[in-house]
């Protein structure tokens, strides 16, 4: 479930516990997390409601100006549902993005999906020459489906790697580092030597 930037910093600061989405099956479920721009949100309830409950007023706790603006940005096939949430803490992968500097384990994770991904390095570099790309653009340069492109986007995402823009992506901090310290050794098929790919330093003890 994916908010768009206007929401974000309601999400941050709280004042909006609720969205509603247009869904064949829901994509969170109650008890769940969800890593989002604004923090990591626990999710409380997921129903499924008819368009008739929401009026103005349910609206703007969603962080709309009403009724019809909301409908008119939810426009999809399926039910409607109604998810409430709240805010627990920060996304973690913020303080991880902005980290430039590796352990051993985080090199050794980075450097294993780069190795196993032959699409990772240069998915890292087209984001690093065009940040703020739409999706569908880029994945068009990539040679893939945007569905594809985007499920592997995240596995970068997930590493801190990159971090996502109201239209496209960018590199984060960790990102650039990891491919300045790439330089000429990427890894290859049998590379053991994860410190020499990422530029880690080895941890003590």
């Amino acid at each position: 479930m994916l908010f768009k930037e206007r929401f974000w910093a309601g999400l941050r600061d709280g004042s909006i516990t609720v969205a509603y989405r247009r869904w064949q099956r829901p994509s969170v479920k109650a008890g769940g997390t969800l890593v989002s721009p604004g923090g990591l949100l626990a999710i409380d309830s997921v129903e499924a409601i008819d368009d008739a409950q929401i009026d103005d007023v349910a609206a703007r706790e969603a962080g709309y100006g009403s009724r019809k603006e909301l409908f008119d940005s939810i426009r999809a096939d399926g039910l409607l549902f109604r998810i409430r949430f709240h805010r627990i803490g920060d996304d973690p992968r913020v303080a991880l993005r902005q980290r430039a500097e590796l352990t051993a384990a985080e090199s050794s994770a980075i450097a294993t999906i780069l190795r196993r991904n032959d699409w990772a390095v240069p998915y890292l570099r087209l984001i690093e020459k065009l940040p703020g790309t739409v999706s569908t653009e880029l994945a068009a340069l990539a040679g893939v489906e945007r569905l594809v492109f985007k499920q592997r986007v995240r596995q970068l995402k997930t590493l801190g790697l990159t971090e996502s823009l109201e239209v496209g992506y960018r590199l984060s901090a960790r990102g650039q580092r990891v491919l300045a310290d790439l330089g000429t050794n990427e890894p290859r098929d049998g590379d053991t030597a994860p410190h020499a790919a990422t530029g880690a330093k080895p941890e003590k003890g």
